[in-house]
């Protein structure tokens, strides 16, 4: 059975909207970027639940978790303008190169890369961006890495106050700690060490948890998705090699 036919995981469903939990690799629909990609978790989840859906947000191909789409364009409009607003909530966990700080306000204003269609730009607006990271959880390897004798890492939970594009990814590289597996902005031979270690290839970040109020009863929902298991993994692996 292949990854397209795997059944995607439901995390929340009535008749307004749904919430799934994207696989690690998946585009959230067609983009000009990855013209070659095939699959794609609008039609897959469409084909699933044979009912028309209508994206609300987007989440990186590389990055799995929680992804809401609106079962009606009247829900889409209410839901990306609560996006635009500030009013969801969307809680991340990842794993990170070093030991972070216990708690950390990243402050750190990003210029836009792409354009509101996804289309890359070049000169684009700088605006805010702010970040909490919290952590949940540091080690020490004693294996040589990079020009050092041991390797730090860290598990650590990031709430995105402002919604830039990549803003996790860039604001993590901004403060020395990228996550692990990013190729773009992390550190090869941390994410190679981790590959050969683990035999898994995947960016480290996971969209956890998304808190928002219904758009149509205006009830607070706060869903969450089960811990991946390539993370429960990463997570057993840190803690029998490291040094405490």
């Amino acid at each position: 059975m292949t990854d397209a036919q795997i059944p995607l995981t439901v995390c929340f469903q009535d008749d307004a909207l749904v919430v799934v939990d994207k696989p690690c690799g998946m585009l959230v629909h067609r983009s000009g970027i990855d013209a070659h990609e095939t699959t794609f978790l609008l039609q897959t989840l469409r084909d699933q639940l044979n009912q028309p859906l209508f994206p609300v947000h987007r989440l990186d191909k590389a990055t799995s978790g929680l992804v809401i789409f609106a079962l009606s364009s009247d829900v889409a409009r209410t839901l990306s303008q609560a996006f635009e607003r500030s009013e969801v909530t969307k809680t991340y966990q990842a794993f990170v190169r070093g030991h972070t700080p216990q708690s950390l306000h990243i402050d750190h204003a990003l210029r836009d890369e792409v354009d509101r269609k996804g289309r890359k730009i070049k000169n684009g607006a700088t605006r805010e961006a702010v970040t909490e990271l919290r952590t949940l959880a540091s080690w020490t390897v004693p294996e040589p890495v990079d020009r050092y004798p041991e390797a730090r890492y860290s598990h650590v939970q990031l709430q995105p106050i402002t919604g830039r594009y990549r803003q996790l990814r860039r604001h993590v590289k901004h403060i020395s700690h990228p996550i692990l597996g990013d190729v773009r902005y992390g550190k090869g031979t941390h994410n190679r060490f981790i590959e050969e270690r683990l035999g898994i290839r995947r960016l480290w970040l996971h969209a956890r948890q998304v808190t928002f109020r219904h758009p149509l009863t205006d009830e607070a929902l706060s869903i969450s998705s089960a811990v991946p298991a390539d993370f429960r993994k990463m997570t057993a692996w840190l803690e029998s090699v490291s040094l405490g």
